[in-house]
């Protein structure tokens, strides 16, 4: 999967500050899948995502096909590569959604930070 330049520091900026991104995966004949809206948090230089409900998603399971999409947030839209991380990076992708996103109800913040929808985090690289 080859990726292009990494992201401008406005770019970061935008993108991480937005309540929201609009994201649609690339199907194996190359469109572009339906735009959802979801969450995301910004983690230094890097952008991350996940699924709330888990890999049974509809977005999600379109990411598998190809891994790569479009995104549009804070007025940035750009196609990125979806990058699968594991492991401990989870544990700060949880604090991240928690900081952003803590005036939501506990519940809520409780089904992002959770072990289902810690399985489909993904880091955007802009291509």
């Amino acid at each position: 999967m080859t990726t292009s330049a990494p992201w401008t520091d406005d770019e970061l900026d935008r993108v991480g500050s937005d309540e929201e991104l609009d994201v649609a995966s690339r199907r194996r004949d190359g469109q572009l899948s339906s735009w959802r809206t979801i969450w995301v948090v910004r983690m230094g230089d890097d952008i991350y995502v996940r699924s709330v409900n888990g890999p049974t998603s509809a977005w999600f399971r379109g990411t598998r096909a190809r891994h790569e999409g479009r995104i549009e947030a804070g007025g940035v839209e750009k196609d990125v590569a979806f990058e699968d991380v594991d492991g401990e990076i989870n544990y700060s992708v949880d604090a991240a959604y928690r900081t952003k996103y803590g005036r939501y109800s506990a519940n809520t913040i409780q089904r992002i930070t959770s072990s289902i929808a810690g399985s489909t985090t993904m880091r955007l690289l802009p291509r």
